[in-house]
């Protein structure tokens, strides 16, 4: 079980390392690097992702709770964070970089706004706690991946700027199934837990490929008991090689992270454990935003270090992206590091 209490609020002083200079390729959310020759385009791509932090001093959650969530909110940060980058890529693209000397763009701001810790945002850390009381979480407890996933998913059917479809696989398999909200007639199992993957797509005709929704792809998973099983490792690795990829929320016992890509064995990740005031929008509905981006280099920790318990994200804003998605998870399956042993049978075909 993956524990989120932080002891202690850090600062960005003494929790970020430089980023090594190595020959590896650097994965960021889909995207590879040259760590010597590419490291600003990095920093810059690492700084552009939306950094939600524990805040202190904003309205209590629920009239009368908590004004903080030091110490209990990091995994309801992380999902914000995960759900923050689905919003980058529904409004801005994934190629977007934030530049904090600039005016912002209005869909920019939006997405913000969407995020500000008072109870009438879409995804604040109000709405994620008082919704999470439905999920059997007391307001001011920790989340675990696979609880702040369902409760994203009941808040994204809100947002009717945005107009996602948040879907939440669960027993380690991926089942969709003519999903009426995006219009999707398909059926796709990928059992990450065996490394199985069977996919059967039908062909849609203009009308409903005309109703598509924009997809967000949440996958809980147990990639362990009380260690991360290193059969998974380079597979988990491949998530972050997809250009669909929303990175994976998770971490290492008393504390989450959110992990946007890896480098050799470390992955890369954000950090929510430092403690930030609450930001109070301008009269004119600008964010002062410089707290909302990591301007530092990233965090890393070895890979062998993460907790079984994770959830992956990915974001399919056309259903030609999710035909790509599923196409390149068979390809993970029949091409990945895929033990010898373990027999890849499409024979039956879901249906």
């Amino acid at each position: 079980m993956l524990v989120t209490h932080a002891d202690s609020e850090k600062t960005t002083v003494n929790y970020f390392e430089d980023f090594p200079e190595t020959s590896e390729p650097v994965w960021i959310l889909g995207k590879q690097y040259n760590a010597l020759t590419e490291r600003d385009d990095i920093l810059s791509d690492v700084t552009s992702r939306l950094w939600f932090t524990y805040r202190k001093n904003f309205p209590p959650i629920g009239g009368t709770g908590p004004t903080s969530d030091t110490g209990w909110g990091c995994m309801l940060r992380c999902g914000q964070m995960i759900l923050g980058e689905a919003l980058v890529c529904r409004h801005l693209g994934r190629d977007w970089r934030w530049a904090g000397d600039k005016k912002q763009r209005e869909e920019y701001i939006s997405i913000l706004n969407a995020f500000i810790d008072k109870k009438d945002s879409y995804y604040s850390i109000h709405q994620i706690a008082q919704m999470g009381v439905g999920e059997g979480k007391p307001i001011g407890q920790w989340y675990g991946p696979n609880t702040v996933a369902q409760v994203l998913k009941k808040l994204a059917v809100f947002d009717t700027w945005s107009r996602l479809v948040v879907h939440v696989a669960m027993d380690n398999t991926v089942v969709i199934e003519e999903i009426s909200e995006c219009r999707c007639v398909a059926t796709l199992c990928f059992n990450v837990l065996f490394l199985l993957a069977i996919i059967c797509i039908s062909s849609l005709n203009d009308t409903e490929t005309a109703l598509w929704k924009p997809l967000v792809l949440l996958i809980p998973l147990r990639l362990g008991l009380s260690d991360i099983n290193e059969a998974y490792i380079e597979t988990l690795k491949q998530c972050f090689m997809l250009p669909q990829s929303l990175g994976v929320i998770g971490g290492k016992p008393n504390s989450a992270h959110y992990f946007i890509g890896y480098v050799g064995e470390e992955l890369i990740y954000l950090d929510p454990h430092t403690t930030q005031p609450a930001v109070e929008p301008y009269e004119d509905g600008q964010v002062p935003d410089e707290t909302y981006h990591c301007q530092h280099p990233p965090c890393r920790m070895h890979i062998c270090e993460l907790d079984p318990s994770i959830a992956a994200g990915f974001f399919c804003q056309t259903e030609d992206e999710f035909d790509d998605w599923c196409m390149r998870i068979r390809r993970v399956c029949f091409c990945g590091s895929l033990d010898s042993s373990v027999a890849v049978n499409f024979g039956g075909i879901c249906t």
